[in-house]
């Protein structure tokens, strides 16, 4: 049994129980937490050059919030977004002395930092996917030493065992599935370590942590070319670069019978935020993730269709494929938030092509496109 912080002792159990993680909410404990924040608390945002970072640093900003520390180890020309009244920073945060001074006056920090990509990234460079432990274990330890009220980590539904997800048809993951573990090799083992990391500052500390098990996130400001990007980014480039050419094929990893669910950024920061604010969630990773299961030929077929064009399949069977199937069980965050991603694919999907439409056509014209 995990030790409790004795100031929840009878407010929360955390029970081991057949090698799986059991959580039970005592109904006396707010679902929301009763902390306000203010709208010149510092919050402190981590990976924000990249993708999901950039994206929840200008919800925090639309919201209203006045201090907002953006941060990433990339240098600002190449950042996806850069959000006006943010202090900007580029650190690297595996170094302990960055992370000390990134948590400096934050009264809420969100580590989204991390080294990683789509499959073709994970699976052929699993030692740099490792090395981001480094920032869970210095970045934690710096918010905890600054006085940190709510500390977020970033987790991937790469944690869960890789056992359940041999069939395309495999059933959608609940969150107890991460054990016993087999995660994905590299980058799923530093997601399980890292939310570990989080349980226990909670535990031993008191530290309220929170963790979120992202599933296959995509939309506009993110990777679309060079490696790193995810499947609806990849197949989206692909279909504008065949229509462009007019050479009407695509390569797709795999058989193309691979399934995934995909949630759209704007479902994501949303989801970030409730699970946030919510005491019932303290260090209990949770999937945050569309419960809609769908192939990749299928994801294909809606790209096809928004692009007005059908294009020769071709499938390259030695490329990185990942797991057969992976869904996302929403049945705890209904439960607990009585909320779930909501954004239809199709509509999604539309508003990512028409973006990456527009990137590629500028990147063609010469233009500097940071990806």
């Amino acid at each position: 049994m995990i030790a409790r912080n004795p100031r929840e002792l009878d407010a929360r159990k955390i029970l081991l129980a057949d090698s799986k993680w059991r959580i039970e909410v005592d109904k006396r404990m707010p679902t929301k937490s009763n902390a306000s924040m203010k709208m010149d608390d510092l919050i402190v945002i981590t990976g924000a050059g990249g993708f999901i970072a950039g994206a929840l640093t200008r919800y925090f900003h639309d919201k209203g919030f006045t201090r907002i520390r953006a941060i990433d180890k990339k240098p600002l020309p190449e950042w996806y977004q850069r959000v006006p009244c943010v202090e900007s920073l580029c650190m690297d945060l595996s170094e302990r002395d960055n992370c000390v001074r990134a948590c400096e006056g934050a009264r809420e920090v969100y580590n989204l930092a991390a080294d990683m990509g789509g499959m073709g990234f994970i699976e052929r460079f699993r030692v740099e996917c490792l090395r981001s432990i480094l920032i869970t274990a210095n970045l934690i330890e710096a918010a905890y030493r600054a006085g940190v009220e709510r500390y977020f980590f970033s987790s991937s539904a790469c944690a869960y065992n890789t056992e359940l997800q041999k069939d395309p048809k495999a059933k959608a993951l609940k969150e107890s599935d991460a054990y016993p573990a087999m995660a994905e090799r590299g980058y799923g083992w530093e997601k399980l370590m890292s939310e570990m990391f989080c349980q226990e500052y909670w535990a031993e500390r008191g530290m309220k942590t929170f963790i979120a098990r992202f599933h296959n996130v995509y939309g506009p400001f993110g990777t679309w070319d060079g490696g790193r990007e995810k499947a609806p980014a990849a197949i989206c480039r692909k279909v504008i670069e065949a229509k462009d050419s007019g050479k009407h094929e695509i390569v797709i990893w795999g058989d193309g019978t691979a399934t995934r669910s995909f949630m759209y950024i704007d479902d994501c920061v949303q989801g970030i935020d409730m699970i946030m604010h919510c005491d019932a969630l303290i260090a209990t990773p949770i999937n945050l993730g569309s419960s809609a299961l769908i192939s990749i030929n299928r994801l294909v077929s809606l790209v096809e269709e928004i692009a007005g064009i059908t294009l020769e399949r071709k499938y390259d069977l030695e490329a990185p494929r990942g797991v057969a199937g992976r869904n996302s069980d929403n049945t705890m965050i209904k439960r607990v938030l009585n909320w779930e991603p909501g954004t239809a694919l199709e509509e999604g999907l539309g508003t990512t092509y028409a973006w990456i439409e527009q990137q590629y056509a500028a990147r063609k014209a010469g233009k500097h496109m940071p990806n």
